[in-house]
């Protein structure tokens, strides 16, 4: 089932991700302005627009959590391997995930501190050129 669920989960966000999708919702939420004057702007009218909305919202949140949570261990998994990989890296920044707060908010201090010093001792390179295209 779970392997299932996510190859639907990466199709659909494929899906609803493309230009395609965002253009059937156009066109969808276009034809429900448009039939507004047809059904006088009723309850039911605004009902429908809103269920809708609601139910693909809904449904979404799942879709879109399960592919971040993938993205996210991937890219874990891939940062974890640099720093098994490279010689004098921090392999104590492997679990870095599961520290706390306070841990990281000091980690954040260091790498601060280090940019400054690096910083300080190099000159300044100049902004890159634009492209031509």
């Amino acid at each position: 089932m779970r392997e299932g669920f996510r190859k639907f989960a990466h199709r659909s966000a494929e899906a609803v991700g493309s230009p395609w999708a965002f253009l059937t919702a156009i066109l969808g939420v276009l034809t429900w302005a448009a039939t507004g004057p047809v059904f006088h702007y009723s309850d039911t009218w605004q009902l429908v627009i809103n269920t809708a909305t609601t139910i693909v919202t809904f449904l979404m949140v799942f879709l879109i959590q399960n592919t971040q949570n993938r993205d996210a261990k991937a890219i874990h998994l891939k940062l974890d391997e640099l720093l098994r990989a490279v010689a004098g890296a921090r392999t104590r920044l492997v679990h870095l995930e599961e520290w706390t707060d306070d841990e990281l908010a000091e980690l954040e201090q260091q790498f601060s501190r280090l940019r400054r010093r690096v910083t300080d001792k190099t000159h300044v390179l100049p902004e890159p050129r634009e492209r031509a295209g």
